[in-house]
């Protein structure tokens, strides 16, 4: 069931992208009553238009709500609808047109760096992501700012268990990519296209031993310089973008295909 716990954004970009996102999920708006810079205005504008009520707040309100964040004046209370536990993923399969892309997340726990994969995988057309309740950062308002709107609308899967979440994905058919330094293959040399989810590890030690065992092959990004990885976020970028680049390229193989078959059936 899909969880609706009130979350506080903080700061314009997080309460802007929310609006354009998902301002139905918005459940209130708090500006400065000293504010009076256009951005914030036409933000209100935005709000009210959507059916959100505007509370003025004196700053010291604004900051007793943000907490250690920078608010520039406006905090919004957000119900993260699209965060769903793993009962859903059978549901969240059934919804989706042809094969499915999903992101694992084993870990992640600097906040920036989920908001960033979070943001690469809505960028990229992942379907879902996948997270860790335990020992990983889960969505908080520095994951909600660093999405840019993408935590507000992709759904987010957290489990209790990963590694029975990643038997379960395979008895539904789906292909589990797992991402390490030592694999014996490149991304660039193994088919990722297909129903597929990609497994990233954690931003220290990277997958977990069981993780990587249940995946059904291993993959790495090459590296051409001194640096020996990249950052979690950079190399999930880099790997969603290559699976894209791979469907893309057998889809047009598969409608060359077809129309040659056409034409030679023309010419019969």
């Amino acid at each position: 069931m899909a969880k609706s716990e009130e979350q506080t954004l903080v700061g314009f970009h997080a309460v802007s992208s929310a609006l354009k996102a998902a301002p139905e999920n918005i459940e209130w708006l708090r500006v400065d009553d000293k504010g009076h810079n256009k951005r914030l205005k036409e933000l209100q504008s935005e709000a009210a238009r959507a059916g959100i009520k505007v509370i003025n707040a004196t700053h010291a309100e604004l900051d007793r709500l943000a907490g250690q964040e920078r608010h520039q004046g406006v905090v919004a209370g957000f119900s993260g609808k699209n965060v769903v536990d793993e009962g859903q993923i059978g549901a969240l399969l059934e919804d989706i047109s042809g094969d499915p892309l999903i992101l694992i997340l084993d870990g992640v726990q600097d906040p920036h760096n989920l908001g960033a994969c979070l943001r690469t995988a809505e960028a990229a057309g992942v379907h879902f992501v996948i997270i860790c309740k335990d020992r990983a950062t889960g969505i908080t308002p520095v994951v909600r700012r660093a999405a840019s709107g993408a935590a507000e609308t992709l759904p987010i899967v957290e489990v209790t268990n990963l590694a029975s979440t990643l038997r379960d994905l395979k008895q539904r058919g789906v292909w589990l990519a797992g991402t390490t330094d030592a694999a014996p293959q490149t991304m660039y040399e193994t088919d990722l296209t297909g129903s597929l989810a990609l497994v990233m590890g954690s931003e220290g030690s990277g997958m977990r031993r069981l993780t990587g065992d249940l995946c059904d092959y291993l993959v790495s990004i090459p590296m051409a310089g001194m640096v020996e990885s990249l950052n979690v976020s950079v190399a999930t970028g880099v790997c969603l973008y290559e699976i894209n680049r791979q469907k893309t390229a057998k889809q047009e193989i598969t409608r060359q295909e077809a129309a040659m078959r056409v034409d030679r059936g023309k010419g019969s």
